[in-house]
């Protein structure tokens, strides 16, 4: 059977982590690692002035006061002794990762290092609700079919899937790219008691461009987004713009 590891940013206790961990049972061994605190919106970061702890839960269940992309490391170098497992799958996040939100992202975070390590991986988040009730189902399920079809028809290397669904009962799967959006933060102001300012990052106000291939078009269509991604952050068709750098050496002239 496959050893999958199964991580999330929303904490071990999660939820849609326990259903993602289910529905992944019928695929191959699971083995999670997720953080003892949720870790939302803390990307990519890794944990390198203080020590980690590593709690034992349950059967094949750990908790790490850290980051996800501590825990998959830790996961790998201590629980598995350095074997790689099979799969890394991150989620199921309770609220979407679309578009730009994907670099702040922890649950794409723990796909991402585990893409890094030259694991396949997948991260699954889930359109949020107001109430906050979640229907985990369709999420786990369109998980467990992504990961069974992904462990046959690998993606290149170092690539990885960021899977949205939205509410309900999807239409199906589409393929699609990351969008793009024109973000405006909003930052709260208040006074604290002795009269001093503090501030909240509360949510953005988003323009979405429009993009019939986009993930955000997919979802509000009512369907399961899959965009591939990679760590690559070079800007490529920029490349040809900076032909002529100052003091740069010619191509013709290099090596």
């Amino acid at each position: 059977m496959p050893k999958i590891l199964v991580t999330n940013d929303d904490g071990v206790y999660s939820e849609g982590l326990r259903a993602l961990a289910d529905a992944l049972a019928a695929v191959g061994d699971v083995i999670v690692v997720a953080p003892l605190q949720e870790a939302s919106a803390i990307g990519h970061a890794l944990t390198l002035r203080r020590p980690l702890r590593l709690e034992s839960i349950g059967p094949a269940l750990y908790g790490v006061d850290g980051t996800p992309t501590d825990c998959v490391n830790i996961a790998v170098a201590v629980l598995m002794k350095g074997v790689l497992p099979d799969m890394v799958v991150s989620g199921i996040n309770m609220g979407w990762n679309l578009g730009d939100d994907v670099t702040y992202s922890g649950t794409v975070a723990g796909a991402l290092e585990g893409a890094l390590l030259g694991i396949p991986a997948i991260a699954v988040s889930l359109q949020r609700t107001r109430d906050y009730v979640f229907d985990f189902a369709p999420a786990a399920q369109a998980a467990a079919i992504l990961a069974t079809w992904m462990l046959e028809h690998p993606l290149p290397e170092r690539s990885f899937l960021n899977v949205n669904l939205p509410r309900g009962t999807p239409r199906g799967f589409r393929r699609t790219v990351q969008s793009k959006r024109n973000h405006v933060t909003k930052i709260s102001e208040r006074l604290d008691p002795r009269g001093k300012a503090y501030y909240w990052i509360e949510e953005g106000l988003d323009d979405w461009t429009p993009h019939d291939e986009s993930d955000f078009q997919a979802v509000q269509e009512g369907y399961i987004s899959v965009t591939p991604l990679n760590p690559d952050l070079t800007a490529h068709d920029a490349l040809p713009h900076l032909v002529g750098l100052p003091g740069q050496i010619p191509e013709k002239q290099r090596g």
